[in-house]
């Protein structure tokens, strides 16, 4: 029997436990139901995948029909592997027979070098195979595929692919990326959706932002943010709900703490909650923030250690508020030697995913525990 938790961060969530963002609901899933392709970046467990499960779960019950495929990037490096993950999963969320498969391959794929092998199915589980060496072709065909498909179904079609900014380490990212992007181009208003998701910010943005490909076919949706108030009167409800007690100012200085990361805020009070009985008082709230950051030191620990010692300066200069480091006074104070050596180390920051900068060029460090770690234990700045 399993027991469900008040405040649940193994998993994503939906229905009682989604709050807030109610707007991006209806933005996804208006930009769905129209045929767009989107995108969703955000840092890890911020939300990304409840957001879209929730607007599925919405659809559905409005009366919406539609297939959803779902596959992940995160292993992939060759674009072999991606391109036959990708046209598995597609043909899985309309045919669920071996002779189905066999069809299918055979009707759309014909002429390339994609195949439906009975025995690497059997032995394997392998959907499609590839016959020969890949070529221009096969991608081509491959990536219009799942637009034809739902073009001559006549159903709605929906494919996720998470972690798609490792297709970023391909040695030649632009086989796949640029037929792809052609194939958006071809199939505008389409009855197939991609939706594109991502934890590595700046690895997102640089595909999808920085560069001249995926511009107006892949439509970005921001995760809003949640109100602080919001997620600590859901806290409250929860504890309220195992029969305890907390002050929710206390609660609403946690999740000021932790800037609304759901997932930190979860699992903090799902620590708070296995240490408590009745009433919780501020002494058990400092315990669980110990707990929550004993669970992440060593991953601190080595996102430090991995650092230069230019790019600790810089990221000092960060937590203590600094946004220009260009100046020369802050050149200076902070030992970073040049503005052009300050490019690379922002450059690197970035890349290690640690940093992100806004429009403005502000910068902010993507995790909020990290950030109060590094401040109150790596550099220990007093506040």
């Amino acid at each position: 029997m399993i027991v469900e938790t008040p405040f649940p961060y193994s998993q994503y969530v939906t229905g009682k436990h989604f709050v807030g963002r109610q707007n991006d609901v209806t933005l996804l899933g208006n930009l769905i139901s129209q045929g767009e392709n989107v995108v969703i970046y955000e840092p890890p467990k911020t939300g990304k995948t409840s957001l879209i499960q929730q607007t599925l779960l919405t659809r559905r019950m409005s009366g919406s029909s539609f297939k959803v495929g779902q596959m992940s990037a995160l292993n992939i490096r060759t674009p072999e592997e991606f391109l036959t993950r990708l046209g598995s999963t597609i043909i899985q969320m309309v045919a669920s027979t071996p002779e189905q498969y066999r069809k299918i391959t055979e009707r759309y794929l014909s002429g390339t070098h994609f195949v439906f092998d009975t025995e690497a199915f059997a032995s394997e589980g392998k959907i499609l195979s590839m016959g020969w060496d890949l070529d221009q072709a096969d991608v081509r065909t491959i990536l219009r595929f799942p637009f034809v498909l739902a073009q001559e179904t006549g159903e709605k079609l929906i494919l996720i692919i998470d972690e798609f900014y490792c297709l970023g380490y391909l040695d030649n990212p632009d086989i796949i990326l640029r037929p792809l992007d052609a194939s958006l181009r071809e199939f505008p208003g389409s009855k197939f959706s991609y939706i594109f998701t991502g934890s590595a910010v700046n690895a997102m943005k640089a595909i999808f932002a920085d560069g001249f490909l995926f511009h107006r076919v892949v439509e970005r949706v921001r995760l809003s943010p949640v109100e602080d108030r919001d997620m600590a009167a859901n806290i409250l409800r929860g504890f309220n709900s195992a029969g305890k007690v907390i002050s929710q100012e206390l609660l609403q200085a946690a999740c000021t703490l932790f800037k609304g990361h759901l997932w930190y805020i979860n699992h903090f009070a799902a620590i708070c909650d296995s240490m408590s009985r009745g009433y919780i008082m501020e002494p058990l709230l400092v315990d669980a923030l110990g707990c929550l950051l004993s669970v992440h030191e060593p991953r601190f620990n080595d996102m430090v250690n991995s650092l230069t010692t230019h790019q600790v300066n810089l990221l000092r200069a960060t937590v203590e508020g600094v946004n220009r480091f260009s100046a020369a006074s802050v050149i200076r104070e902070y030992a970073l030697n040049s503005s052009a050596n300050v490019k690379r180390v922002k450059d690197a920051l970035m890349k290690k995913e640690i940093l992100v900068f806004d429009q403005e060029d502000n910068p902010h460090i993507q995790d909020p525990l990290f950030e109060y770690w590094v401040r109150k234990y790596y550099f220990q700045i007093k506040d």
